[in-house]
């Protein structure tokens, strides 16, 4: 059975006005309509709602004040949900969920934070962090709305927009023989432990830098972490390579590291945003994208 709120509404209106005549006058729509409408619903219901009087009306039979008390109910849960659902098309207020690539939320993610929140005070982001599976998941299923990752693995059912082309570096200890080079060769690191950012997506993108120079690294280690892989690094238990630079080259731990260019050419990993491609993005999303874009395209994400 499929109960219309439009003929939910016909119902309690004819039960709040005593007429068929008088409700349909009162909703705008022919007493043909509404008669027709309530004799299907009694029919598909198997009651009687309403005891019809010749000339004086009509009045509700015991089912029909039970059955017209709970549709009261439902169509204020109806408009408290058309509320809502307006108030989350507000491009001024609302809340909306932005999922984020660990290491693009640990560098940008509190400059857009901060930034987007002095913008649109009424707005609350909630950030939601994963890898590049549970990204592309968390859109399609709707859990999140927008995600900043990169261009790997994307399904057909989701679009991205490049925000910028991030290349790789070498990370090293600050007293690394070779720290003070303007830039370095994959080839001259080959033989040292390799520190692996290992995560879906990522290991096979700094994986395949090394089959591009036709070098193979020595995997010392794997973790899931920038910034264990930055203390490791400190520490001299090996290099890494990262696309997605710090402010610092302070570890957390205080260890220091430097930073060197590649002297071979090497593809860069892509900042996309992300999101359905089905969907249109609802105005408060799309003021957080259209913050986020403008944010990289001017360069004030990089600065120092």
């Amino acid at each position: 059975m499929d109960l219309s709120l439009r003929i939910l509404r016909y119902v309690v209106e004819t039960a709040d006005c005593g007429s068929i005549t008088e409700a349909a006058k009162r909703m705008n729509v022919s007493q043909p309509s509404i008669s027709a409408a309530l004799a299907q619903m009694e029919a598909q219901l198997g009651i009687q709602l309403f005891v019809r009087h010749h000339a004086r009306g009509v009045t509700l039979s015991a089912a029909g004040q039970r059955f017209v008390n709970d549709a009261r109910l439902l169509l204020n849960h109806a408009r408290d949900f058309t509320q809502n659902a307006q108030s989350l098309g507000d491009a001024l207020r609302g809340e909306i969920v932005v999922g984020s690539f660990p290491t693009l939320a640990i560098r940008f993610m509190p400059s857009l934070l901060s930034g987007f929140s002095r913008r649109y005070p009424g707005i609350s982001v909630k950030l939601e962090e994963g890898d590049q599976q549970e990204m592309i998941s968390h859109l399609i299923s709707g859990r999140t709305e927008l995600a900043l990752s990169y261009h790997f693995a994307v399904p057909d059912e989701i679009t991205g927009e490049k925000l910028a082309d991030l290349p790789p570096y070498a990370l090293v200890s600050a007293n690394h023989p070779l720290a003070g080079r303007r830039e370095i060769s994959l080839a001259e690191l080959e033989d040292e432990p390799f520190i692996l950012l290992d995560l879906p997506h990522s290991r096979d993108y700094f994986f395949s830098l090394f089959e591009i120079c036709g070098l193979s690294p020595q995997v010392a280690f794997r973790t899931r972490s920038s910034e264990l892989i930055r203390g490791l690094v400190g520490h001299n238990q090996g290099y890494s390579l990262h696309n997605v630079l710090p402010r610092t080259t302070v570890g957390y731990d205080g260890s220091k590291i430097a930073i060197l260019p590649i002297s071979e050419p090497l593809p860069p990993a892509t900042v996309t945003f992300l999101r359905l491609a089905r969907h249109e993005l609802r105005p408060a999303v799309q003021a957080f994208a259209d913050y986020m874009r403008k944010a990289f395209a001017t360069g004030g994400m990089f600065a120092p």
